[in-house]
């Protein structure tokens, strides 16, 4: 089967009307296209997972070259993308809009905006001038023609965990400002998560899962939408390569064989040929 741009987005809608799904964040091509192999529903790009595959850390790429990025992602799989948009890559709300129609372009099927200041990555917008940034991206995207989801998110529990309230005062503005879909990646304690979901309702939550804690299931009874990983599976994947890198660099290559057979690989990259 090979969908559309218009089919994904309508499908990636339509996961948002009810129940729980996961959306594991692909780093590169091929990763996308094993996350699909081992069927998800959706795929969601990671900011921090793209800039190491290019030798970067997080915040230090440009809009081009994630742009790109998200192209090749659209692309390469059969499956909805959300784009880890970071900052819109903009500042004011025009500029903001301008930068939301270019990721439309891409062919994803939905991108979150954030609220940490562009070129500060520790300081945030404030809640006024943060919504008006989201009404400007709903602007956009409905000028667009497009059926995206709008994901608006705060980061400020990554910054302070114990900010919930705020993170859930800036939640509730960005719904009222159009947005689709809530996300403050952070928040961990199950009572936050589902005074999230309720602050927020009917719109859904993302939650960001980084290790362990709530399953899916428990995740799905506290009214949470949907799941992503951000960054945690390019760390697992950068680990393991370190590790065995290291057991190289000491004269074993005992690290070796814990690989996945080429094999395997061959079989599962060779279906999308």
């Amino acid at each position: 089967m090979t969908r559309n741009v218009a089919e994904k987005r309508a499908a990636f809608r339509a996961l948002h009307q009810e129940g729980c799904f996961v959306l594991p964040n692909p780093w590169d091509v091929g990763s996308a296209r094993l996350l699909q192999h081992l069927g998800f529903m959706a795929l969601a790009s990671s900011s921090a997972g793209f800039a190491w595959t290019i030798g970067r850390p997080d915040y230090a790429v440009t809009r081009d070259d994630v742009l790109q990025h998200l192209t090749l992602l659209c692309d390469s799989v059969d499956l909805p993308v959300n784009a880890d948009y970071e900052s819109g890559f903009a500042s004011g709300p025009d500029e903001l809009a301008a930068s939301v129609g270019r990721v439309i372009k891409t062919g994803v099927a939905g991108f979150s905006i954030e609220d940490r200041v562009l070129g500060k990555p520790s300081e945030l917008y404030d809640i006024d001038f943060a919504v008006r940034r989201i009404a400007a991206a709903r602007a956009a995207v409905d000028n667009s023609g497009q059926d995206v989801v709008l994901v608006a998110r705060t980061e400020g529990l990554l910054i302070d965990p114990k900010a919930v309230a705020p993170a859930i005062d800036k939640l509730v503005a960005f719904a009222a400002a159009g947005a689709d879909c809530l996300y403050a990646p952070g928040v961990r304690d199950r009572g936050d998560i589902q005074a999230m979901v309720r602050a927020v309702a009917p719109k859904p939550l993302n939650v960001l899962m980084m290790g362990p804690g709530p399953n899916v299931a428990e995740l799905a009874d506290l009214g949470v939408r949907r799941i992503s990983v951000g960054g945690a599976l390019a760390r697992v994947a950068w680990d393991a390569v370190a590790k065995a890198a290291e057991r190289i660099r000491e004269g074993s290559f005992d690290g070796l064989p814990s690989g996945k057979p080429a094999v395997k690989l061959n079989d599962i990259f060779g279906s999308f040929a």
